[in-house]
């Protein structure tokens, strides 16, 4: 599966993401539909970040001033504070182009002619972008109006990002956990800590995690935030991958132990598994009886585990007892702890240190099954790895017992017929 990844050590904004894309390989040729609908040019230029080779990108707004002024920075998009910062992101920059609501940025995007992948994911963002601002300032989505990610230049990096990665081609984007920073953010409202609200938000719906430093200064902003959001899956470390092209996109900032940029590595995945952070609770109970450890995998399913197993051990005194594993999200382990306690009466459940699991992509289908002359329906659990090759499919025992009572084939026939019809 071809595959983008992104190492956001030093968190990711939207000209980070621009300059990253263009150098692993994506066209800046791209980027024309949106120098055609807005009063915008691209200015993309090498740099050098801490030793490292990266590519900065800088929007550069009509009517802002002439082009030196922007030559050395990326100032387009950054005016708080912080190093990295946007000035459509938190607070609106003169020449930056008009502040739009959303329905106005919705209308602007539809009639830019994009690709319809593109449009779709651009749409999605400023709907996260949208529903976040909305969530944090108390109004409705159609009365919003995007006062730090409006204006022309935030426009083009998000629609920007898309065009590139449509250019990309990639099937599968992935990021490892990204840098948030530190310290506080000056914005169009007052000064905030880090990170912004709009990014507080934004992440309540991310499929990826976050950590704070390695500097004091904001270094994940809402653009980043919401393109990411929208568009990249969370994996814990970078995945496997036979590297095509990598590249890294700069951001404004020099900072003096840490290269400012944002890492982006295009390859084709190995076909392999997976991987997802979990925690092992665990615990040893010597009183619990049959129908307490045979409800604990409802219960502690219904608090979040993912898989409990109870194993038959000997304890303390040579006495005969269970030890109970269960299999959760670092996130839920507190409350499935809680609920593991209060089921068995135990007081105490061990923590293992966070790990990782692998698994497939599962997914259920259901086969139809003639059996002289009747059509019978069974469920077939399909498992595939991540380029999309399924490796086994198992029908449902329950379907197929329904099914053998109700003819004259055996449990075992139906399972073999409709596995071989769920494989054709």
């Amino acid at each position: 599966m071809h595959t983008l990844a992104f190492d956001g050590r030093l968190g990711a904004s939207g000209d980070m993401l621009l300059g990253a894309l263009i150098a692993a390989g994506a066209d800046p040729t791209a980027l024309d539909p949106v120098e055609a609908a807005l009063d915008v040019r691209y200015l993309v230029e090498p740099t050098t970040k801490a030793g490292i080779d990266a590519t900065s990108v800088d929007v550069i707004v009509d009517g802002d001033g002439d082009e030196a002024a922007h030559d050395h920075s990326h100032d387009h998009d950054h005016s708080h504070d912080h190093d990295h910062s946007h000035d459509h992101d938190h607070s609106h920059a003169e020449g930056a182009g008009p502040l739009r609501t959303y329905p106005e940025v919705v209308a602007l995007v539809e009639g830019m002619d994009l690709r319809p992948p593109v449009e779709r994911d651009a749409l999605a963002v400023f709907r996260r972008l949208g529903e976040a601002e909305a969530a944090v300032h108390g109004t409705d989505l159609d009365e919003t109006h995007f006062h730090e990610v409006g204006a022309d230049d935030a426009v083009a990096d998000v629609v920007g990002t898309c065009l590139l990665l449509d250019d990309l081609g990639v099937e599968r984007i992935v990021t490892a956990p990204v840098a948030v920073g530190g310290g506080t953010v000056s914005m169009s409202h007052g000064t905030y800590p880090v990170p912004a609200p709009a990014v507080t938000e934004l992440l309540t719906d991310a499929d990826w995690s976050i950590r704070g430093g390695p500097v004091e200064r904001e270094l994940l902003t809402p653009t980043g935030a919401a393109i990411l959001a929208e568009l990249a899956e969370g994996v814990d470390r970078l995945p496997t991958l036979d590297v095509d092209a990598t590249g890294y996109g700069a951001g404004d900032a020099d900072f003096p132990d840490h290269p400012n940029v944002l890492r982006a590595i295009v390859g084709d995945g190995g076909g392999g598994l997976r991987s997802e952070s979990i925690s092992v609770l665990e615990t040893t109970l010597d009183d619990a009886t049959p129908e307490v450890l045979g409800s604990l995998h409802e219960t502690l399913g219904d608090a979040g585990a993912l898989d409990v197993s109870v194993v038959p051990t000997t304890m303390k005194k040579s006495r005969p007892g269970h030890l109970v594993k269960v299999v959760v999200d670092p996130t839920d382990a507190e409350r499935v702890a809680r609920r593991l306690a209060e089921e068995t009466g135990t007081l105490g459940v061990r923590e293992g240190s966070a790990g990782h699991r692998w698994i497939a992509d599962r997914a259920m289908e259901t086969v139809t099954l003639d059996v002289d002359g009747e059509d019978y329906a069974v469920g077939v659990k399909v498992a595939s790895d991540a380029d999309g090759r399924v490796y086994d499919v198992s029908a449902e025992y329950d379907d197929a017992l329904a099914v053998a009572r109700a003819t004259d084939l055996s449990v075992r026939e139906v399972l073999w017929r409709a596995e071989r019809v769920a494989r054709e």
